[in-house]
């Protein structure tokens, strides 16, 4: 770093910098900094090295925080509470909860009292890993220690138990930060609402939404988001639409993921074609179709058998670039086999190298699905054998959709062959039709090993 005239920046300008660089990712260039930093005299401080070790824990580079932790101790310089504080995020983000509680004790013993910041930090790691009689144990040792949770802790908690399918817990912990004044939040409601929408219970959640309005906390749009999603799943599309015109209505912006979410309903009740006008809206509005709206949409069109229609879209997907992303083929490919247009699927298969793309497992077992049903067995075949000269690897369902193509089509000996191959390879059965595998169990070319997988394929004691 240059000086300007006589004037040298000082410990306070380096930190600046410093911090800056590693909370952009440019870690390579705050520690440029630091050395000159060093060079010029000027002695780094905590506040330096807890933004270094911020920096590498977000790159995930542990061994580096453990150097510079060890640095630090060289110089004679103190970790502070941020410092920890950082720490434990990072253990707690990579799953490693119980060196989370070390720290923690650490901090204790050197004398520096954890904040909520910490605790929250913890009560969100054991989240995380859906531990809810340890988060429960984080609010207790906080208080205990005389540090208030605040509205972060308990809603963080509530969110653990929804997710668990605990929404009564969680309830009573709305009840409980309330007695203890403490002001629930719109993340806090919107939790709730989560919860009892993965239950099915949307009125519920709507009472809580109404809940949230009568005490003063305006809900956000992804308030909405939930209860369209509820709704929407719960095949109640026309009280979806209501809370889509609600938004709206109270003065908010949709935005993708509530077209995406009110699209996804409406093709979950068979009414892509009104999906679309919500998509042609969503292009009026500025947004613009990303990878999710357009698979929810090319799914919802191809399951209702709308094939020129969604041949359409994808003309258009292409046009916008995002013709570059194999799970959009693959609704593609599986939607023509399944509308009987297999040679369209099959072409559409075969131009994906020339796109730069590969095909999948996926892809594969499509095809050969849809030429199994055309009675195309020779296709399939020769399909099949091209997956792992092609780097892919067949998988239980590969197998199974290839094991009942030979057996509809009387290919019974091939049949009994890709069993024996099945079965070496530990492969299951378990998803071709049952009446093909029963019948197969009368076939004297079934020797006694295999009659045994099949009988245990069918229940059959």
């Amino acid at each position: 770093m240059e000086q300007v005239g006589s004037c040298q920046p000082g410990v306070v300008v380096y930190n600046t910098i410093i911090d800056s660089l590693c909370k952009d990712k440019k870690v390579n260039e705050a520690f440029k900094i630091f050395s000159d930093m060093i060079e010029k005299g000027n002695t780094p401080n905590v506040v330096t090295y807890t933004s270094l070790i911020q920096g590498v824990c977000n790159l995930g580079q542990w061994k580096e925080v453990k150097r510079l932790l060890s640095e630090m101790a060289g110089r004679n310089i103190s970790p502070d509470a941020q410092t920890f504080n950082v720490l434990v995020d990072t253990l707690c983000k990579q799953g490693m909860r119980k060196e989370a509680d070390e720290v923690l004790e650490l901090m204790i013993q050197r004398g520096i009292e954890p904040d909520v910041v910490t605790y929250n930090t913890l009560m969100n790691g054991c989240c995380m890993l859906k531990k809810v009689d340890e988060a429960r144990r984080v609010l207790e040792l906080m208080t205990q220690r005389g540090v208030e949770p605040d509205v972060v802790t308990y809603s963080s908690l509530m969110n653990v138990y929804c997710l668990l399918g605990k929404v009564d817990e969680a309830r009573r912990v709305l009840e409980l930060m309330i007695q203890r004044g403490v002001e629930p939040n719109v993340v806090t409601f919107s939790a709730l609402m989560n919860g009892y929408c993965m239950q099915g219970k949307v009125d519920e959640a709507r009472r809580v939404l109404d809940l949230m309005a009568s005490q003063g906390c305006q809900p956000n749009v992804f308030s909405y988001i939930i209860l369209i999603n509820g709704y929407g799943k719960s095949k109640r599309i026309e009280e979806a639409l209501s809370c889509f015109r609600d938004i709206y209505q109270k003065g908010l912006i949709p935005n993708n993921v509530t077209y995406t979410t009110l699209m996804g309903g409406l093709c979950h009740v068979g009414r892509p074609l009104d999906a679309l006008v919500f998509a042609d809206e969503m292009k009026a509005h500025g947004l613009t179709l990303g990878l999710v709206t357009c698979s929810t949409l090319l799914h919802g069109l191809c399951k209702s058998q709308h094939i020129d229609e969604a041949l359409g879209l994808f003309k258009m997907i292409e046009c916008c670039g995002l013709h570059s992303n194999i799970m959009l083929y693959n609704i593609l490919i599986d939607g023509l086999c399944k509308a009987g247009k297999v040679d369209s699927a099959n072409e559409l298969y075969l131009s994906l190298p020339a796109k730069g793309l590969q095909p999948d497992i996926y892809s594969y077992t499509t095809v050969i699905h849809g030429c199994c049903k055309e009675g195309r067995l020779k296709e399939a075949t020769e399909l099949f054998k091209k997956i792992e000269e092609n780097g892919c690897v067949p998988n239980n369902c590969t197998y199974n959709v290839m094991l009942q193509g030979f057996l509809e089509n009387n290919e019974t000996a091939k049949g009994i062959e890709l069993l024996q191959v099945m079965v070496d390879g530990g492969f299951l059965a378990i998803n071709c039709k049952k009446n093909l595998l029963a019948n197969l169990l009368s076939d004297d070319r079934l020797d006694h090993s295999l009659k045994e997988v099949l009988q245990n394929c069918l229940g059959i004691t």
